[in-house]
């Protein structure tokens, strides 16, 4: 697992993610997307993954309503996957439309934050942590991440509802 370098006060930097519109990828400054608001961000390994499929993204689906009566503008999910992939994840898992999709391809935002692992021995190149943060007007409020890619406790939707 990597160390964290990000932690509760901090600031989130400043990286591009990109989500997938009717029009295509866009662009998306992690600066605009945090600005003013709440939002839950949970992050997960791979698109289609075992645990990320089957848990860590069900538990934010079932919960998005009560996530929006918590004060929570948004509720995004980041991955180390292209927004192509994210696009089809979204589009097999019922609910998911009310979860935004943030691609962060080239492992940027991840990388900045300290959240990566090597999964090279697996053949899945350099992925990121499965975590959990609240984020208000770009500083993170609280952050969680699990010890292990294949766990999903502290960092699931349930446990971070817990938080707000």
């Amino acid at each position: 697992m990597a160390d964290t370098k990000i932690k509760a006060g901090d600031r989130i930097p400043e990286a591009t993610l990109r989500r997938m519109t009717e029009k295509g990828p866009e662009a998306l400054k992690t600066s605009d997307f945090f600005k003013g608001r709440k939002v839950v961000v949970f992050a997960v390994p791979g698109a289609f993954t075992p645990t990320c499929h089957n848990d860590h993204l069900p538990s934010f689906t079932k919960n998005a309503a009560t996530f929006k009566t918590k004060g929570v503008a948004e509720v995004a999910c980041i991955a180390i996957n292209d927004p192509f992939v994210l696009a089809a994840w979204a589009k097999s898992v019922p609910g998911a439309e009310k979860i935004t999709f943030l691609s962060d391809g080239n492992g940027e935002f991840t990388k900045a934050i300290g959240m990566t692992f090597d999964g090279s021995g697996f053949g899945l190149g350099i992925r990121s942590c499965r975590y959990a943060m609240v984020v208000e007007d770009g500083r993170v409020k609280s952050i969680d991440v699990e010890e292990s890619p294949g766990a999903c406790s502290i960092s699931s939707g349930p446990s971070i509802l817990k938080k707000l």
